[in-house]
């Protein structure tokens, strides 16, 4: 099972976790493909710390904000 078909699987019965994908590449339909199995975002490899702090804290207040916590 790739992690496309991972996320699928978990979106089936989760819908609220956050999922974000590890890729090597950047490309339009990479991202697309991403977005289309269920991940809320996706980081590029090599992964750099400041850029996944971002994303992690970017999607920790989106819930946030929907769950009024």
């Amino acid at each position: 099972m790739d992690g496309y078909e991972a996320t699928r699987q978990i979106r089936y019965f989760n819908k609220e976790v956050i999922i974000m994908a590890q890729t090597e590449t950047a490309l339009e339909y990479v991202r697309d493909k991403v977005k289309e199995a269920g991940c809320n975002d996706y980081i590029r490899k090599p992964i750099q710390e400041t850029l996944l702090l971002e994303l992690i804290i970017k999607h920790i207040n989106k819930k946030n904000i929907y769950t009024n916590t």
